[in-house]
């Protein structure tokens, strides 16, 4: 995408948003117009971004400037970065800018200014995570909301990654093919130490064994090849189906996620030579998403799911 300006306008404020990069930017005195702050306050906020590692400076801030955006260099921001930003002032604006930037985004790449197909289908796979976010955000907790940024910022990742594959930099992961399996009576054995203090009496009440229904569907063959070809992909369902589908009464998301640990654990998959492919933080953040999203959009959650197991 060359770059672009384009026109935001809502109620009092009105900013020339550039666009270059299959993203958008705007400088830190842009953002104090868009979230109605002053320029220190949002330059304390990218401060703390940075210091907490939610973001990386190298991923999200640019200097334009002569023949780009301005005579002068300047630091701007891509869209991640005005979208963490807008959650820590808890903007209405900010919400607003986020559709309306995802939209414009999506409208040029189907305009042919990145006419990679596969490229679509991620930047399209990633809004629709922003999309589930927004519908929860009012009820998260702020470190809750950092996770989840995060995990659509890292989902992100995969627009560089298909580009690297396109140019023949990288070789596309398969995932992990193994035969051994894990069992009914070892997954009660691991929710029955859950249980063990829990306050609730209907804390892990299996509703009609679904759990052993979900465990056979991952590992379903039909002529003689499985329904899952990967561990991976096997794993991300095994996690999706019990969230999604209340197997059991009270206690959903936190079974699903030490039974997905133990997935993990079980498959010998739960560590890479740079430590644990998905910390205790990001399941969280992935299991609310889970939680809260449409059946329809299993495709995306699979997805964001298998992104963190299959090695870059």
């Amino acid at each position: 995408m060359k770059n672009e300006i384009v026109l935001f306008e809502n109620q009092n404020v009105k900013l020339e948003v550039n666009m270059k990069d299959e993203t958008v930017w705007l400088t830190q005195e842009q953002m104090g117009i868009l979230f109605g702050k002053s320029k220190s306050t949002i330059n304390e906020h990218i401060k703390n971004i940075y210091k907490e590692k939610e973001l990386e400076e190298k991923d999200t801030l640019r200097k334009f400037g002569n023949s780009e955006f301005s005579d002068k260099p300047t630091n701007y921001y891509n869209l991640d970065m005005i979208i963490s930003v807008g959650y820590r002032v808890k903007s209405k604006n900010g919400v607003i800018f986020r559709k309306w930037a995802t939209k414009v985004l999506k409208d040029y790449m189907i305009q042919g200014y990145a006419v990679n197909q596969k490229r679509l289908e991620y930047l399209e796979k990633t809004v629709q995570l922003i999309d589930i976010a927004g519908r929860i955000e009012t009820e998260l907790k702020g470190s809750e909301a950092q996770e989840i940024i995060k995990v659509i910022n890292n989902y992100s990742n995969a627009l560089n990654l298909l580009d690297d594959y396109d140019h023949k930099r990288i070789i596309k992961p398969n995932g992990t093919k193994k035969n051994k399996k894990i069992t009914y009576e070892d997954c009660k054995d691991i929710i029955s130490k859950l249980k063990f203090g829990n306050d609730s009496d209907l804390f892990a009440l299996e509703r009609n064994e679904g759990l052993k229904s979900i465990i056979g569907n991952i590992y379903q063959s039909f002529d003689g090849k499985d329904l899952y070809s990967t561990i991976e992909e096997k794993a991300a369902n095994f996690l999706y189906l019990i969230t999604k589908n209340h197997t059991f009464i009270d206690g959903n998301k936190r079974i699903a996620a030490t039974l997905f640990i133990y997935f993990l654990e079980f498959y010998n998959i739960l560590y890479n030579e740079k430590g644990q492919v998905i910390d205790n933080n990001t399941l969280v953040a992935i299991t609310l998403l889970i939680a809260e999203s449409n059946p329809k959009e299993k495709e995306i959650l699979i997805d964001l799911v298998m992104n963190f197991l299959v090695a870059k």
